[in-house]
């Protein structure tokens, strides 16, 4: 069980990846995704998710440069858009990532959706990204269970994470057993559901019992269900309340009641349906 906010999980190739993290998706490039990013660090955040559709990278780069941390002790994430999918024009994507992030390398890469039938020739494109040790682990987003299996009936080198959307509402059961089974550490984005489970009964009654946040019960609700989680917020104040969940813990009965509320609801696509 993580500890504090530094804490790691060790993927299936031996790199280390925090357990916690910052979501910047919807967070404006420029002032707002540098003050972000540069709040989470100062809290002690190590773990940063960006993407190329969120068109945030460069001020995410700028943050990382600014924050004078040093680069290997942070975890930088980024995604290859449905548009570059291919060979070519992926691996093309990522020196454009690289080169918008300032940075020499990444600690994942990923496919940021299946879509219909480009993503084995993306995969091989992160394969050669990670054996030529330009990133430290390569890894999926949004991949049910079907689309791994595909994946992996080829693959040279398995998936180090799938990031889902997950949250209690769509706690994703059958392809997190899947994906431990496998050895693919399972994230989530999204994981206060868009801010449609703040008002939960349920969730504020447990959140009273603890004396923390409904936010700060579904995260620690991921930390205790072995599941990587990056809550996006542009506040500074937010941003510390949201790790500070490394104090309480829940009980079994607990976490019954929050997997109890499950009803299988997307507050994004459904991959199976975003086919490109």
């Amino acid at each position: 069980m993580p500890k504090n906010l530094q804490d790691t999980v060790t993927l299936h190739n031996g790199v280390k990846m925090p357990w916690f993290g910052l979501g910047v998706f919807k967070v404006e490039d420029g002032q707002e995704v540098i003050d972000s990013v540069k709040y989470a660090i100062k809290a002690g955040y190590k773990s940063i998710d960006t993407a190329k559709i969120y068109e945030n990278e460069e001020g995410v780069g700028q943050a990382i440069r600014e924050s004078g941390i040093a680069r290997d002790e942070l975890f930088v994430t980024t995604k290859v858009w449905n548009a570059d999918q291919g060979y070519e024009s992926t691996l093309k994507a990522f020196d454009t990532s690289l080169q918008k992030l300032g940075l020499d390398y990444l600690d994942l890469y990923l496919i940021h959706w299946p879509g219909k039938d480009k993503y084995k020739e993306t995969w091989k494109a992160l394969e050669k990204l990670y054996k030529d040790g330009r990133v430290r682990a390569i890894g999926v987003s949004n991949f049910h269970v079907h689309h791994l299996e595909d994946l992996l009936a080829d693959a040279e080198v398995k998936p180090m994470v799938n990031q889902v959307e997950l949250h209690p509402l769509l706690t994703q059961v059958e392809l997190r057993e899947y994906c431990k089974k496998q050895g693919i550490q399972i994230e989530a984005w999204s994981p206060l559901a868009q801010g449609q489970l703040l008002d939960n009964a349920v969730l504020k009654e447990i959140a009273d019992k603890h004396g923390k946040s409904t936010a700060q019960v579904i995260l620690r609700w991921d930390l205790q269900n072995e599941i990587v989680t990056i809550p996006k917020s542009i506040k500074e104040h937010r941003i510390i309340e949201n790790a500070d969940v490394f104090d309480f813990e829940l009980s079994a009965e607990d976490m019954d009641k929050i997997n109890a509320l499950n009803q299988n609801h997307r507050v994004g696509p459904d991959p199976d349906t975003l086919l490109f």
